[in-house]
């Protein structure tokens, strides 16, 4: 038998096993998608086996392959592949697929299992969590790498499916990926013309490969289940030097079901026993045995796993060669592979003048500039809106195709893709990345959002123009429901900055933490500065809420709670009422930040032996009764604004120290009455 023969049989062994291993999987969850593994599993074989460079070992070796699993649904095709690859999941966890406490979720989970790069499951997300991968290592190579000394040098390669496609968030990162020429990219797409309801064709006819043309990506195409075609293929894909490759794969899904296969029936349920064992019969697998593993394909997947640990090895040793080169750049990179932080961050933030107001997203442009001096790995981009976010890092360059070496990345309009890629770039490793647009917008962001915090991933997003204060934009560009919106996300931490020098103190507290994303909300106008001097210091940001001002000592009768914006406004109103009432002005720019204080803490700002409380906000009220009791009121926007020059908004809407202060007094009075 020749050896292309002998490596044909070997893969479809492989391959039939994975099939093997998913159905049973599904089959004993009840519940689950064998069809789509079942499909890709020739693909899967022949890119893990020959061509994937990981170490099961070592799953955080930083020079080794990504691969992504974005249509996440058919998440036995991963867990299938780490189990045989040799990865800490053992058959025990297969058999638990899609149970409590398990290892093998229903989608695939970072940081839940060894050697799952990323959380997958709403289409679309694993292709732009790609584009950041990739796009992620060009940016290092061109950072580190120096002839001849190659550290950086790994390939980003991605399953997708129909339904990945369809979802609006590929063609924004697509897009981004092929006008950047990330050429160490690669993506399989599934194209095995089914979905849930049926055929594709119900709802679906575009034309993939003049698509993916039209984003400047080579485009291959191949039988899913030929061998020679797929390692043709790959390894035409890895020669690309200018191009991201799409190998459009004509697959069946289900393959190897003899009544399902090629159906909508074994998309998204299980083959049922009997099925099982006519597919395996099928299949050349022994029908009665459960999650059966053949020794050849034991044998294929050690031997494979041990030419990968002499493949880290090998980059150890580059990079030991590389580090007596360059020592400063080995050091480098240890930073950023580590994201140190220098410690005095605090001292290095740029001073702000009280007689100067100034819009928050003008003194976060500020603070930009001192922490990209401070922090190397630091970079960051908009969404079409720098000039206006004031997100620009000066001196730091346009990253463009050819200039990965850069800091500022330019997404277009491109809000979604431009978080997912951003969770993308953190999730690779090595950079702390940031990106901006307008708050109202956040609803465009919203699902990659949600990834970033089940996720737990410190990416930043700088939210500006952050109330109805925007003004004279009216309604479609005022956020009103946003805070609310994101402050219900679990783990995500909201900041509101009042001023200045609260906004340098909010972007410190989002750098420091380590496994929480962070949204900076932002004023386009104009905010007194307020007199640190005279008032605590900003650094309580870290504290979520603080006590501001108060009119005299004791324990006070009032309280004013206020977060951006509105701080200002209650402390006018506070000064006003401060001849009949002992008022307390705290300030709270997160709420996720103060509830990690200690009870003790919250008791001190909050005492609640105080029920007369008033929580002043320029959006939405839902969710400040846990502040204000049943007692207090909140002056905030339950309506949508309006296009008007601001200052007319604020009195129109309330949002006057006057205002605040009439509420107040209502409020003393509801709460001693």
């Amino acid at each position: 038998m020749s050896a292309i023969n002998l490596a044909v049989d070997d893969l479809t062994l492989a391959a039939n096993t994975i099939r093997g291993l998913s159905m049973d999987g599904v089959q004993k969850a009840k519940s689950g998608h064998p069809g789509m593994p079942m499909g890709m599993a020739d693909v899967a074989a022949t890119l893990w086996l020959r061509h994937l460079n990981h170490n099961p070992a070592n799953p955080a070796w930083p020079d080794r392959d990504r691969f992504v699993l974005s249509g996440g649904h058919g998440s036995m095709l991963i867990y299938s592949l780490l189990h045989l690859s040799g990865y800490n999941l053992p058959m025990e966890q297969l058999q638990q697929f899609r149970q409590w406490n398990s290892q093998t979720p229903g989608h695939p989970e970072y940081g839940h299992t060894p050697g799952v790069e990323t959380t997958t499951g709403p289409l679309g997300q694993g292709i732009a969590n790609a584009v950041g991968m990739a796009l992620a290592e060009r940016m290092l190579a061109a950072r580190f790498n120096r002839p001849p000394y190659t550290i950086v040098n790994h390939y980003t390669y991605v399953f997708c499916g129909d339904g990945d496609l369809m979802e609006g968030i590929s063609h924004e990162a697509l897009a981004l990926g092929g006008h950047l020429k990330l050429n160490k990219l690669i993506l399989f797409y599934d194209d095995n013309q089914i979905t849930i309801e049926g055929s594709t064709n119900l709802a679906y006819s575009d034309d993939a490969a003049r698509r993916f043309q039209s984003y400047h990506w080579n485009v291959l195409t191949v039988d899913a289940h030929d061998f020679q075609q797929l390692e043709r293929a790959i390894r035409r894909a890895q020669r690309s030097v200018e191009k991201p490759t799409a190998i459009l794969c004509r697959s069946v899904i289900g393959k190897g079901s003899p009544g399902k296969q090629g159906t909508a029936h074994c998309h998204g349920e299980p083959l049922g026993e009997d099925e099982v064992k006519a597919s395996k019969r099928n299949l050349g697998l022994p029908e009665n045995e459960t999650f059966h593993v053949p020794p050849a394909v034991r044998d294929l997947f050690a031997a494979r796993a041990a030419a990968l640990k002499r493949r880290e090895r090998a980059w150890l040793r580059l990079f030991a060669t590389y580090a007596a080169q360059h020592p400063d750049l080995a050091e480098q990179w240890k930073q950023f592979q580590e994201d140190r932080l220098p410690e005095n961050l605090e001292s290095l933030m740029p001073a702000f003048d009280p007689a100067k107001p100034i819009a928050t997203r003008v003194a976060s442009g500020k603070v930009i500039q001192a922490l990209a001096k401070a922090i190397p790995q630091f970079c960051g981009g908009s969404a079409d809106l720098a000039p206006s976010t004031k997100t620009l890092i000066e001196g730091g360059g346009d990253i463009l195709a050819g200039a990965y070496g850069n800091r500022n990345f330019h997404f277009g309009v491109r809000e979604h893709g431009m978080c997912s890629i951003l969770n993308g770039l953190y999730l690779h490793g090595g950079l702390r990345a940031f990106g901006a647009t307008f708050f109202v917008f956040a609803d465009y962001c919203r699902p990659s959002l949600r990834l970033a915090a089940i996720m737990k991933l410190p990416v930043i997003y700088v939210f500006t123009h952050d109330s109805f204060y925007v003004g004279e934009d009216g309604p479609t560009h005022e956020p009103v429901e946003h805070a609310a919106s994101l402050r219900c996300m679990p783990g995500m931490t909201v900041i509101r900055p009042a001023d200045a020098t609260e906004t340098a103190a909010a972007w410190i507290a989002a750098l420091r933490r380590r496994s929480a994303p962070s949204a900076i909300l932002l004023t386009r106008h104009d905010l007194p500065v307020i007199d640190r001097s005279a008032f605590p210091p900003a650094s309580n940001v870290a504290n979520g809420a603080y006590t501001l001002w108060q009119s005299k000592p004791g324990a006070p009768e009032l309280l004013l709670i206020a977060s951006g914006s509105e701080v200002t406004v209650a402390l006018a109103a506070a000064r006003e009422l401060a001849a009949e009432v002992t008022v307390r002005v705290v300030s709270m720019p997160s709420w996720e930040l103060f509830e990690e204080q200690t009870p003790a803490y919250r008791e001190d700002v909050l005492p609640s032996a105080c029920r007369a409380r008033v929580a002043v906000e320029a959006g939405a009220s839902m969710g400040w009764d846990r502040y204000v009791g049943a007692t207090g009121r909140v002056v905030g926007l339950n309506r949508y604004g309006a296009s008007a020059p601001y200052k007319t908004l604020a009195e129109q809407f309330g949002f006057t120290p006057a205002a605040v202060a009439a509420v107040a007094r209502a409020t003393l009075k509801n709460a001693h009455g």
